[in-house]
């Protein structure tokens, strides 16, 4: 999402709220235990920064968004830890090989235009078993709320940023050369059968190379 003025506003406002409604524990969890130099694609409107434990030293935080990465640079400025906030894409980091401890993305992967060109990228400037930390909504293992997302991402990703309901993440994060130490499945809010309503959240671990493109 590079430039979406009403959605950003919209999903701010929406993410806040979100935290008391349950967010808040998934964020934390998403986090907690992290250390060394970390980069987060797709940052928002920087909700994550302040969850961040202090055993990291340094977050690089990608938003191409302009309205949200204006609230992100004001997060970070209360962050228990040093983040910079950057302009960039997924699909073209602006950072080099190899050179983060860890990554972070958060409700980004159903809405990047190439999901796999933007995991190619997670791998490419990670460190070799670094961890990927993912919170993101993905395809329903129901086969009714399947058709239903289907039906949906017709028109959502035109109201909503690009975001798709029903990606195939999990899949996806393997396919990018990645190993998973854990995956947990949930929906949220509550079990409501919402087409936005499965989620994941997880640790992968970076292999030594990535499948060839």
């Amino acid at each position: 999402m590079s430039r979406h003025p009403c959605f950003a506003r919209c999903y701010a406002a929406l993410s806040s709220r979100l935290l008391d409604a349950g967010a808040r524990g998934h964020r934390e969890e998403l986090l907690a235990g992290l250390r060394g130099r970390v980069i987060e694609v797709g940052a928002g409107n920087g909700l994550n920064f302040a969850f961040y434990p202090s055993s990291v030293s340094e977050v690089v935080a990608v938003e191409p968004e302009p309205y949200l990465r204006s609230l992100a640079e004001q997060a970070a400025r209360d962050a228990p830890c040093d983040v910079t906030v950057v302009d960039g894409l997924a699909e073209g980091l602006p950072c080099g090989d190899a050179s983060f401890d860890a990554g972070v993305a958060s409700l980004v992967l159903c809405s990047v235009p190439d999901q796999r060109t933007a995991l190619r990228e997670l791998h490419r400037v990670l460190r070799e078993d670094a961890e990927l930390r993912f919170y993101e909504h993905l395809q329903a293992e129901t086969a009714g709320l399947r058709a239903f997302q289907r039906v949906v991402d017709v028109v959502h990703p035109l109201l909503a940023g690009g975001c798709h309901t029903g990606r195939q993440t999990v899949a996806a994060i393997e396919s990018a050369g990645f190993e998973f130490e854990r995956v947990r499945r949930f929906r949220f809010p509550g079990r409501l059968p919402a087409p936005e309503s499965p989620h994941a959240l997880g640790v992968a671990r970076r292999h030594p190379d990535a499948p060839p493109p």
